[in-house]
């Protein structure tokens, strides 16, 4: 994992993401998941772009089940947008770099 991108769990949740003085992007995923391997790296060079202005974070939905039920996540990879510990934006699925850029901006925006 760079060193822009931060790995949540059930016990750093609350600290990482909900309480988070900058905007969160987390990443639900999981290790035998074909299109989170494609994200990845996307996730990655994204995360080094942003770096300072928007944290990311990745969460293993296999080692935190209670989180991935808590927010509905019915599908890997999801990406889910938090501001001041409230959630803004989702979207599931693999996506291009252009792509997830113009999620996470409209995302910021609102």
């Amino acid at each position: 994992m760079g060193a822009n991108v931060v790995q949540v769990n059930e016990a750093s949740w609350q600290a990482e993401v909900l309480d988070s003085q900058i905007p969160v992007i987390v990443d639900f995923w999981a290790p035998w998941c074909g299109p989170c391997k494609f994200l990845g790296p996307i996730f990655e060079e994204l995360a080094g772009e942003y770096a300072g202005k928007v944290k990311f974070a990745k969460i293993n939905t296999d080692e935190s089940q209670n989180v991935a039920i808590k927010y509905g996540i019915m599908g890997i990879p999801t990406l889910k947008v938090f501001k001041g510990g409230a959630e803004v934006d989702s979207m599931s699925g693999a996506a291009p770099k252009d792509m997830l850029a113009e999620f996470l901006a409209k995302a910021l925006a609102k």
